[in-house]
């Protein structure tokens, strides 16, 4: 197994070293790990599964460092400076910052709590206003021809698209601290009344978000293919040959119309959270058309408007049970911390901020590192993606030059490679690693819970189960074939009626719950996207299991019980 010490090194691909100021931060800067952290406690970080390349470490840079620890110090959080990270292959580890000094968090907590309650009550135009100042930035743009800028307007729209990017993780982090911090408080008060995490999560179920709208649209995508007739052409075709295929009728012709139409309001967006090796659906569309695909191969459509309704249902008798179970007084504790946290609905946010952040960010930076490959004449397309920031930055300013990279950059990629064959190798947990964590971001986002901890401890030593207990996220049961997928690019692999075992999924993962039987994860708490995405669609999950990816095989026959957290290896794929 590996341990901490076999990541401690300067460099973090071949051919770089990073220098003093390289990674903004405000607090504590990411780097490679060093002998200092041994005595930290470290997590392995589920959002990206597939490794980082040299260019895509901005996420950790300009997202995960300075994003959360800008916004922990804004609020501030009283116990926490944000997050820092250090890389191990290609992979990422996360630990919080925190704060030791009882006066100080004390002074932490009472600013905290003079900033909460008017940002909770202009929690709508705050989040109005942010949106608009993300759109502003991105019509900028997206609106441009970035084929017909200079050399000196392409790099300079390169330091843009990289100030936009951290900007927004800014507002990711500023949103998110504020509406977490409320449903804590809220939660903390229903444990107070005898109702468990679960209950709670119900409480704010049922409400429609960005995303969802996405995934409607992508239905009807698919039922107008279905009222086209061209069901046996996406029966018979690959998702890498149906646009050719589909270009050889008329029929076919217009649902491409369709789907153009569909890519102009839906398709900036990519497989996974702010990755900039990534690209979008209006880039490389295969994913979408690989998902009506799926669609339509199932006798029985996922009905969006009755698993909406269910939820809302089910979110309004969890409250009507919960309110008859309390005092007056304790019914007017309860119903001021449920107006609060249903106005600032922190679940709903964290699948709406998706669509206008974690899914799109990365894509002006992207736009502008294809057209710079493009005009050097790069070895091959994504070149860019395997340059540092420091690096590109100098070869679009014209500082050095490409092709002195070549061959630094095809031992990036073989690195990228190795270390994206051993994403399963990699230890959940590294350095210090503590008996239980306390931390309720860690516990209610990550799913860092007890259960986790003592699952994980028990595979290093060598114990096998056939039952796995977790979070009971979203309730029901189902019983079918199980299919391990590390990363949203793998989708394509699950069939209708599979159970989706992951390390933890995210909004790019959403569209897979219209056709699965139920959702395992490594990872995640009740406000994890897989928790809250397995409510909204009614699909059993159990989140923070700790080891389901290489204790359950592919084929294994399980059964999921969302009700109790348990997950059982029925029979061995054969």
């Amino acid at each position: 197994m590996l341990s901490i010490e076999d990541f401690f090194t300067d460099e973090w691909y071949p051919g770089f070293a990073p220098s003093f100021g390289h990674s903004p931060y405000i607090v504590e800067p990411f780097r490679s790990f060093t002998a200092a952290d041994k005595d930290r406690f470290w997590f392995l970080d589920f959002h990206w599964a597939r490794g980082l390349t040299p260019l895509g470490m901005i996420w950790n840079e300009d997202g995960y460092s300075w994003g959360t620890q800008w916004a922990a110090e804004q609020m501030p959080l009283p116990q926490g400076r944000g997050m820092t990270q250090r890389i191990a292959g290609t992979h990422t580890y996360a630990a919080v910052v925190p704060v030791r000094n009882k006066r100080e968090i004390a002074a932490r907590d009472r600013r905290m709590r003079a900033y909460l309650p008017g940002f909770l009550d202009r929690f709508d135009l705050i989040w109005r206003q942010r949106r608009a100042e993300i759109e502003i930035g991105w019509q900028s743009m997206a609106s441009r021809d970035i084929a017909a800028l200079s050399d000196d307007e392409l790099a300079m729209m390169l330091v843009e698209a990289r100030c936009y990017y951290r900007r927004l993780f800014e507002i990711h982090f500023e949103m998110m601290y504020p509406l977490l911090s409320n449903y804590l408080g809220f939660r903390g008060v229903c444990r107070e009344l005898g109702f468990d995490a679960g209950t709670v999560a119900k409480f704010l179920q049922g409400y429609e978000t960005k995303i969802s709208e996405t995934d409607r649209a992508l239905w009807q995508l698919a039922a107008d293919a279905r009222s086209g007739g061209l069901d046996m052409v996406f029966a018979a075709t690959a998702p890498d040959g149906l646009a050719a295929a589909l270009d050889r009728d008329d029929a076919g012709r217009a649902w491409l119309g369709r789907l153009t139409t569909f890519l102009d309001v839906y398709g900036d967006r990519t497989a996974g959270t702010a990755d900039v090796a990534l690209p979008s659906w209006k880039e490389d569309p295969i994913p979408v058309l690989g998902t009506v695909a799926e669609f339509l191969r199932q006798d029985h459509p996922h009905d969006f408007d009755a698993a909406h309704a269910a939820a809302v249902q089910e979110r309004e008798t969890a409250i009507d049970e919960a309110r008859g179970r309390l005092t007056r007084r304790e019914q007017q504790v309860f119903d001021a911390g449920l107006i609060s946290v249903q106005h600032a609905n922190f679940p709903w946010w964290q699948d709406d901020h998706n669509y206008y952040i974690d899914l799109r960010a990365s894509l002006p930076v992207r736009w502008v590192a294809l057209e710079l490959a493009e005009r050097l004449g790069t070895d091959r397309y994504d070149d860019t993606m395997f340059l540092f920031w420091p690096e590109l930055l100098d070869i679009a300013e014209r500082q050095r030059g490409y092709y002195g990279m070549q061959k630094t950059i095809e031992a990036r990629r073989q690195y990228f490679d190795h270390w994206h064959g051993r994403r399963a190798e990699m230890p959940k947990m590294l350095g210090a690693v503590p008996e239980a964590i306390d931390d309720p971001l860690l516990i209610e986002i990550y799913g860092l819970d007890r259960g986790y901890m003592e699952a994980v401890r028990a595979e290093a030593a060598g114990v096998r189960v056939t039952t796995l207990h977790g979070i009971p996220a979203a309730q029901g049961s189902a019983r079918g074939r199980a299919k391990v997928i590390r990363e949203a690019g793998d989708l394509d692999k699950l069939s209708t009626g599979d159970i989706l075992v992951c390390e933890s999924t995210s909004a790019s993962w959403t569209l897979a719950f219209s056709w699965i039987a139920g959702c395992v994860c490594d990872s995640g708490g009740t406000l994890s996207h897989a928790a809250i995405v397995g409510r909204e669609y009614g699909v059993p999950t159990v989140t923070a299991c700790g080891v389901a990816t290489s204790t359950i095989r592919d084929g294994d026959d399980i059964h999921v019980d969302g009700a109790t957290g348990t997950v059982t290896i029925l029979r061995g794929a054969q």
